[in-house]
């Protein structure tokens, strides 16, 4: 299997983003993503996708993303055709807090992680036609700016990218059916509340509510997707939270604590050194 790198597409070190069209006429080699996202809108035919060890049919109007860590190829297409969208991660960070808390946002472009056990088929979107079109232009005029560099092309796509992504998140939230799919939701909708809220006190019951879910549902779909629990979770995003004041603030350690969600800093202090390996004061010195 081959690795690949955004830097074989472009040496903007300023501009970490490339996009083109490509046309398959045969059976493409296994690869993964080392540095950078995918996404990938099939414009015309059909191919099988390898994903990892499965196979996948896809055609006109299917759109999905493949990450850093999941390895792909194409093989028997017929009259395919695609456009690839590149990306470094940093680029969705442009959407607002309004377009962070769809759900589809959140399960078609977020949910990610090494360990994250999300299958590709619920990451793959299938377009009407109409919206194919809608979206093909929109393509064509970011291919041309890309390519004709005119002054202020950076802007114009970095705007063009963020349409683009908000359609398909209302896609794919259109979309959201039963099943795997619909955990999938459920599950970005947890996230996305958690992370608006991590800082307050937040009780399971409180969290699979916002979800529409009772929290023996929430409990599995964590555990499914994730192999932790929505507390492990939470307290993961509040110690990644105090690492960030470690670092670039001179509060005390029990101040740290409260501000980002723990009620003792005792237990503060035990749970970061078990994390870390270290306590925060030793992190802080280490920064």
């Amino acid at each position: 299997m081959k690795s690949v790198y955004l830097n074989w597409f472009t040496s903007d070190e300023q501009f970490k983003f490339y996009i083109q069209y490509g046309g398959h006429q045969e059976d493409m080699y296994m690869h993964n993503h080392v540095d950078f996202s995918e996404l990938v809108i099939v414009l015309h035919g059909n191919a099988t996708h390898i994903v990892n060890t499965e196979e996948f049919f896809i055609k006109r109007g299917d759109v999905f993303i493949i990450d850093g860590a999941t390895s792909h190829a194409y093989k028997a297409p017929n009259n395919f055709r695609i456009c690839n969208v590149m990306y470094k991660s940093e680029f969705l960070k442009l959407a607002c807090p309004e377009l962070r808390k769809s759900n589809g946002f959140q399960a078609l472009f977020i949910l990610e992680h090494p360990y994250l056990n999300i299958q590709y088929l619920t990451r793959k979107l299938s377009l009407p036609i109409s919206h194919l079109d809608y979206i093909s232009s929109l393509l064509d005029f970011m291919i041309e700016e890309y390519n004709r560099k005119l002054q202020g092309y950076q802007t114009m796509l970095r705007s063009r990218f963020m349409e683009l992504v908000v359609h398909l998140s209302r896609q794919y939230e259109k979309q959201e059916g039963q099943g795997v799919q619909s955990n999938l939701m459920h599950l970005a909708n947890a996230i996305s509340y958690m992370e608006d809220n991590y800082l307050e006190w937040l009780s399971r019951e409180e969290i699979a509510a916002k979800s529409n879910i009772s929290v023996r549902h929430l409990n599995r779909i964590f555990q499914s997707y994730y192999q932790t629990t929505p507390f492990a979770y939470l307290q993961q995003l509040r110690l990644e939270h105090a690492c960030m004041l470690l670092k670039k603030t001179n509060l005390p350690i029990s101040e740290i604590s409260y501000k980002s969600g723990f009620n003792d800093s005792n237990y503060f202090t035990r749970q970061f050194t078990k994390a870390y390996g270290m306590s925060p004061k030793l992190y802080r010195k280490h920064m």
